[in-house]
């Protein structure tokens, strides 16, 4: 559904409760082009546009509101039928918690975030419990 079809690589496609598809990756991964990037590491910059989050690795959003504004923006692009991907160092922790946080903005009950992510992306998604808890104030 979606933007699932033009993807070249489907390796990190996510489809979001409502129907949307997301890739995540990790951030020195050169895969098939996106049309946005949602950045929560610094590393090489993308070809196409993009916007970075301050995410310090294993911790949380350091702009709660710039974060809440990014992932809104990301989650209108793909279901406006952009590929839209989110991207961290590792591709695991930040990226599966920020991938969990699209699923929650889209709708899913923010206590069933973690069991969703771990099964669709990664099953260590969402690494540490302050980023549970973050998760769980979105609902």
């Amino acid at each position: 559904m979606w933007a699932e079809k033009s993807w070249v690589d489907r390796t990190g496609l996510v489809t979001l409760p409502g129907g949307a598809v997301v890739r995540g990756r990790r951030i020195a991964d050169t895969t098939s082009p996106a049309d946005f990037a949602l950045l929560l590491a610094p590393g090489p910059l993308p070809a196409w546009p993009h916007r970075r989050i301050r995410w310090p690795d294993f911790w949380l959003p350091l702009d709660r509101e710039d974060a809440l504004d990014a992932l809104h923006e990301a989650r209108l692009r793909a279901y406006a039928g952009e590929r839209v991907e989110v991207t961290c160092r590792g591709g695991v922790g930040r990226t599966g918690t920020a991938l969990a946080a699209l699923a929650v903005l889209d709708g899913l009950p923010a206590d069933r975030a973690l069991e969703w992510v771990r099964a669709r992306y990664h099953p260590r998604a969402v690494e540490t419990p302050w980023q549970r808890r973050w998760l769980r104030r979105l609902g």
